[in-house]
This record gives structure tokens, sequence and C-alpha cells, in this order.
């Protein structure tokens, strides 16, 4: 399955700095956009297969409001 993301990134010292703007955490950095794009990939799946391993028992979830 191929999902879409909006990568917002950035030049920094002359590296290119970004992150997934819909999933937060997910930062990575490359010497070129190419090589940025590659390492956010990586970055990406690092924190699905992350997630998918670890098990968090008794973990509820509950909507709250609020205030904008």
């Amino acid at each position: 399955m191929v999902r879409s993301f909006t990568l917002e990134y950035w030049e920094d010292e002359g590296w290119y700095v970004g992150r997934l703007k819909e999933i937060p955490g997910v930062f990575s950095q490359g010497e070129s956009l190419q090589e940025l794009e590659e390492n956010i990939r990586e970055a990406y799946q690092l924190m699905k297969e992350e997630e998918e391993a670890l098990p968090y028992p008794g973990i509820q979830l509950k909507e709250i409001e609020v205030e904008v």
C-alpha cells in the first residue's frame, strides 16, 4: 500500500532537514533533497515497525474537547 504525506523541509547549514507534516516525530536530514526523501521514508518505516513491535497493554483511548 502507498500513502502520501507532506514533506515539509528547509535548508540548514548546507543540509536539507525535514519532517512529515502529518506524522509527528518523523524527522530526518540529507545532503540533497533526494537523500532527505530517502531518509524520511526510512525514518517512517522504522517508526511503523517499532509501533507494531511494542505491545502497549492497558492503553485506552478517550476523546476530549480542547478550547481553541
